[in-house]
């Protein structure tokens, strides 16, 4: 019997990885179809946000299918994805550097990245705060770390529509073009997002200053960038 990967417990980690390894690939090609086209723009303004220069480490976590990935390396940036499910992995194809790993144990010394990038991933993490430490201790003082997400738009018609789409639409677009119960975990999982005072004070917990969040796609999404603590 496959465990729900809303469930909490030992066994929603594994879950998660299977229910991405099933999705894979045709995940881009659902995205783009979801998103109108959107997810590659917030994907860029997250690229944009570190503010990084060319040549700085940059590391992906919860890369998927390498977009992110892509994008960095596209801008001069050295890029490393991380990202539990070998499915999504394989599907990235060639010309990125991807790693089978998790984003609570990464794989680089202290200190050794210049920047993280964390696209629609946070939902799936067992702990999110771990999360942030671990994201700390890989990132040199000033570092940069962007995080998008999923949101809900703040002025209430949009609102009522944005949650009748992601809450019907989605899953019923999502299991015609690939699985239906992964489509349903996309909008119960936004229950497991902290809200925006949480995350404010989950990342200033784990050594982070200068938070910033702002909507995009009219509120559809969210893009949350902070910078590691110098001293």
């Amino acid at each position: 019997m496959e465990t729900d990967p809303l469930a909490p417990g030992p066994g929603r980690e594994r879950a998660v990885r299977d229910m991405f390894d099933r999705i894979a690939d045709r995940y881009d090609l659902v995205n783009r179809v979801l998103t109108f086209g959107l997810d590659g723009g917030w994907r860029r303004r997250a690229v944009a946000s570190l503010g990084l220069p060319p040549g700085s480490l940059v590391l992906d976590v919860g890369c998927g299918t390498g977009g992110i990935c892509r994008l960095l390396a596209h801008e001069g940036h050295r890029c490393v994805g991380i990202d539990p499910s070998e499915g999504m992995l394989r599907a990235a194809g060639p010309g990125v550097c991807l790693v089978l790993g998790d984003g609570l144990r990464l794989p680089v010394t202290d200190g050794a990245a210049d920047g993280i990038t964390c696209g629609f991933a946070l939902r799936n993490v067992v702990d999110p705060a771990a999360l942030f430490v671990e994201f700390g201790r890989a990132l040199r003082p000033g570092g940069r770390l962007a995080l998008l997400e999923v949101a809900e738009p703040r002025w209430r018609p949009a609102r009522s529509l944005h949650h009748a789409y992601f809450h019907r639409v989605v899953p019923a677009v999502g299991g015609a073009l690939s699985d239906r119960g992964a489509y349903r975990y996309l909008p119960e999982s936004t229950s497991l997002l902290p809200a925006p005072e949480r995350l404010h004070a989950m990342l200033r917990d784990a050594g982070f200053i200068g938070f910033r969040r702002r909507l995009l796609g009219l509120g559809a999404a969210q893009l949350v960038d902070a910078t590691r603590l110098t001293v």
